[in-house]
């Protein structure tokens, strides 16, 4: 069976991981797989193309304008004919969009993965709608989350074609990882709470800031290091001046080394206001790292509360940073908490099980596109 993965250049790191990691997981269990990322001209993040063809995927750049590009529809609709696709498995608002419009009269069964829901911000409701239009046409759509799933189902898609699925993690890419920080960011080797993924203000920067600083005053000697890029990365910056804790702050940009990363950090730290099943806990907990994370979303289902991880309400500076000084203060039971979140992500959240259920998925789908091709023919008849 011939896959083609489609996700936008401007995807988020959950998204882009989970995207790799099941791709290259379906590869081992037979298929074919092709990657498909649209290269935005206004904002050319190829970064999920790059590490696709680190690991060995056969990777297809669509070049796209503006909101709706009918020339990389087009683009689209041709790499599906050449590389006779079976399914069309897109990532995102946007992919989902632009794969309907390529896969119109063309003999492929449509797969979607919500990783979650484009935010109510007025620049999001057009997306929003479209999204909800085109996936009622999908054979099947999938999350990681079970309020994703209710928000589906409420859209008006059949609660038969919605499935969910957590995210799942190559664990054999975390064992015995190189730190790769230290030389660029921590001559010192000062302890690091980590952040990863996109800097932008769901995410919860600025709490992690406000709690950093209760931190400091105890534990002088910690680096607070946020990994990746986005929008708000200028605004934390300028926050954690006024804080007067930007020596203790490091901004590293986007990094393809996360396996590098989590070697580095001591502490992954997750502060967001929402999220669905966040790759990149996953990620550290495969990592055997402690972690500590807002009780929102899928999280729960991730860590137990002072067993696989700690967990804190959202946008609680007491309760964040009360927790970073329990993890400090007692690295026997930090390592503790990082072996047993090795421990359950194995056991339940690896790639080849989140493979062998989306092969189930791409099965029913396939089914559900003959079915709707037959009902299409009677009609006619």
């Amino acid at each position: 069976m011939t896959i083609l993965q489609l996700i936008s250049s401007e995807g988020f790191y959950g998204a882009e991981s989970m995207l790799v990691t099941l791709s290259r997981e379906l590869e081992q269990l037979g298929d074919e797989l092709i990657v498909g990322v649209f290269e935005d001209q206004r904002n050319p993040h190829t970064e999920v193309a790059e590490e696709a063809k680190r690991r060995g995927l056969i990777v297809e750049l669509l070049t796209c304008q503006g909101r709706l590009d009918w020339s990389a529809v087009r683009k689209l609709r041709s790499l599906l004919e050449i590389h006779a696709v079976d399914i069309l498995h897109t990532h995102g608002y946007k992919a989902d969009i632009y794969g309907y419009f390529a896969s119109r009269s063309r003999e492929i069964a449509l797969v979607s993965t919500c990783h979650n829901w484009p935010n109510p911000a007025a620049t999001m409701q057009f997306y929003a709608v479209a999204n909800r239009l085109v996936l009622r046409r999908f054979q099947q759509v999938t999350t990681p989350s079970a309020k994703v799933m209710q928000i589906l189902t409420q859209s008006g898609i059949s609660s038969s074609n919605v499935a969910l699925i957590a995210n799942g993690v190559d664990i054999s890419r975390f064992e015995d990882a190189t730190p790769t920080l230290q030389k660029d960011f921590n001559p010192d080797s000062k302890q690091i709470v980590g952040i990863i993924g996109r800097l932008v203000n769901e995410k919860g920067g600025t709490v992690l800031l406000e709690a950093a600083k209760k931190v400091l005053n105890e534990f002088s000697d910690v680096l607070f290091m946020f990994i990746g890029e986005g929008e708000a990365r200028q605004d934390w910056q300028a926050f954690s001046q006024h804080l007067g804790i930007a020596a203790s702050v490091v901004f590293t940009g986007s990094r393809d080394d996360i396996p590098g990363v989590l070697a580095s950090c001591n502490i992954i730290a997750m502060p967001s206001f929402n999220e669905a099943m966040p790759m990149t806990l996953l990620e550290a907990m495969a990592a055997t790292k402690s972690v500590i994370a807002t009780s929102v979303g899928a999280i729960p289902e991730l860590i137990q509360h002072n067993k696989t991880g700690y967990l804190v309400p959202p946008r609680n500076v007491e309760a964040l940073a009360e927790g970073l000084l329990a993890l400090l203060r007692d690295p026997t039971m930090a390592q503790q908490l990082g072996k047993n979140g090795n421990i359950r992500v194995t056991e339940h959240f690896s790639a080849n099980v989140m493979a062998r259920q989306y092969s189930n998925v791409y099965g029913k789908a396939r089914i559900g596109f003959k079915e709707v091709v037959r009902g299409q023919k009677a009609e006619n008849n």
